[in-house]
């Protein structure tokens, strides 16, 4: 079997690629046309808005999707820094402690 690069691109390309994962540009190549072909399919095939509502509701499996409360916002994005009412793990201070 034979596959011709016929520009300098694509050849820079393939070669980098196989330094940069420690493939033979054979194996470079091959993996990173099976990859394209995978997204292609992906997109080609089913429609786009069942998909993205069978992702959605994996993510809000493994989530908390709960409404956040402007205190919980506010101890997530404290810095203990600019803050000193938040320690670093976002505990008002003197809370948590027994």
């Amino acid at each position: 079997m034979a596959l011709s690069i016929k520009t300098e691109e694509a050849d820079q390309l393939a070669r980098e690629l196989a330094r940069l994962t420690g493939e033979t540009m054979t194996e470079a190549v091959t993996k990173s046309l099976r990859e394209r072909l995978v997204r292609e399919r992906m997109t080609h095939e089913g429609d786009m808005p069942s998909r993205v509502k069978a992702l959605t509701a994996g993510f809000q499996s493994r989530y908390d999707t709960r409404p956040v409360s402007e205190t919980e916002w506010d101890r997530a994005c404290s810095d203990p820094l600019v803050d000193p009412t938040y320690d670093t793990q976002g505990l008002g201070r003197g809370e948590g402690q027994s």
